[in-house]
């Protein structure tokens, strides 16, 4: 998880697009969460929280479910080829290569041509695509991408639903949280 997080930090200055803070457009179906100035800045300086931020970690996106086990947490902000993307991750201190390190990663993608799962393909992530090894099934009244964690997302499983139109959020748990995906996602709400 440390290499995911130098590599989003990287990502982020390297692109030199943070998404600004600017309030959502209200009452919109489209509205997607921004994030507030103070985690633009906190994501551009790679600032780690110790202890982690809770179920309100992401603006707008409430996590209701999250496993105990973390130590620490970090702010993921940035935008790029028209997407803005905004997320935590919640991480303990094992190296990432060890299969019993515990990473849950929670980001929300501002894409305005999302309107369906099959779109998540097309969906410009830097980290975190889908391609044609994905599975969808149905959790919590959502339709539900899936895949094996791959590459810089280490071990475990990936999931990715359009939740309304050019809204994306993804999620990824690491192997030792696998089990626990499904009530993950169902406790997590947009706002």
């Amino acid at each position: 998880m440390r290499r995911t997080c130098q590599a989003l930090a990287a990502l982020t200055l390297a692109m030199g697009g943070i998404v600004a803070a600017s309030p959502a457009r209200a009452g919109t179906e489209s509205a997607c969460p921004v994030p507030a100035e103070a985690d633009v800045q906190r994501s551009a300086k790679n600032r780690v929280d110790r202890p982690p931020r809770g179920a309100k970690a992401v603006r707008g996106l409430r996590v209701g479910r999250i496993p105990e086990g973390f130590s620490w947490g970090r702010v993921n902000v940035y935008k790029h080829d028209g997407l803005g993307e905004y997320g935590y991750v919640w991480s303990d201190d094992r190296d990432d290569t060890d299969r019993a390190h515990r990473l849950l990663w929670v980001r929300v993608a501002c894409w305005p041509e999302a309107a369906r799962p099959a779109q998540l393909s097309g969906v410009p992530f830097v980290e975190g695509t889908f391609s044609d090894d994905m599975r969808q099934i149905r959790i919590g009244g959502r339709t539900v991408l899936t895949k094996e964690g791959d590459g810089a997302l280490g071990h475990g499983r990936y999931a990715g639903w359009v939740e309304r139109k050019g809204v994306v959020i993804t999620v990824m748990a690491s192997e030792p949280l696998v089990a626990e995906l499904a009530g993950i996602i169902k406790g997590i709400t947009l706002r």
